[in-house]
């Protein structure tokens, strides 16, 4: 089975089951008036993003902390517990859906091998767990290792094809809004954990129109797809 292109586990287009996954995987960050791509880039950056594009202009310690956090390539087939430690990484900057990720139980290749699988435009979160054997990726920007104390300056606007935020680091919880999506190819998530599985998701829902959701404190990911910008309205 080929990485690039598969759909992710459990996927579904058009209807929305609690504890499915949406097979909607364009999350670029993109131009809002094309598509159901976002609006500017300023709107759709995470504190995290925005954190990086600074230390690219100010080079100096901070950005050599940055380079350090790189854990493994965005490209290969990586052993758990031997060639990457168990833990939550996290992809930034992929565009197109191009950027294939999955967990696996063993290197057979077989589908009943798969443990969870995404494919990822803008930025995406996954927990690779130490009971996992193999973990693949094919197509991504390089992955970073994920600080589980991290802080930032959560935002309160995301880009509606952003990908996956996180909870009090990326964005604010709160109640957001998106408006103008098309042909229910919106389609949003709130999950409580980064491991894919289908009880990660607390609530998911494909809209055409005007989406409102709010993020609870107690979430800890957000994810958007094929969405028009969120902005915070409460």
């Amino acid at each position: 089975m080929g990485m690039k292109g598969r759909l992710t586990l459990g996927a579904v287009v058009g209807v929305v089951v609690i504890g499915v996954v949406s097979a909607n995987a364009n999350t670029s960050g993109g131009s809002g008036n094309s598509g159901s791509g976002s609006g500017s880039g300023a709107k759709g950056s995470s504190a995290s993003a925005e954190h990086r594009t600074a230390t690219e202009k100010n080079p100096g310690p901070t950005e050599a902390a940055a380079k350090k956090k790189t854990a493994f390539d965005g490209d290969g087939d990586f052993r758990v517990g031997t060639d990457i430690k168990p833990g939550t990484y996290r992809t930034s900057g992929n565009t197109d859906g191009m950027c294939y990720w999955e967990r696996a139980k063993n290197a057979s290749g077989d589908t009943d091998s798969l443990l969870a699988n995404d494919n990822v435009s803008g930025a995406g979160y996954v927990t690779v767990k130490a009971t996992d054997k193999i973990f693949k990726s094919s197509g991504c920007k390089d992955w970073e290792a994920v600080d589980a104390k991290a802080q930032g300056s959560p935002a309160t606007q995301m880009a509606g094809d952003g990908g996956m935020f996180k909870v009090g680091v990326d964005i604010t919880p709160g109640t957001y809004r998106s408006t103008g999506n098309t042909d229910d190819l919106c389609y949003w998530e709130r999950a409580k954990d980064a491991e894919h599985g289908l009880d990660s998701i607390l609530a998911n829902d494909n809209v055409t129109g005007t989406a409102v959701v709010t993020i609870s404190t107690k979430d800890a990911y957000f994810k958007t797809t094929g969405c028009k910008d969120w902005t915070k309205t409460a």
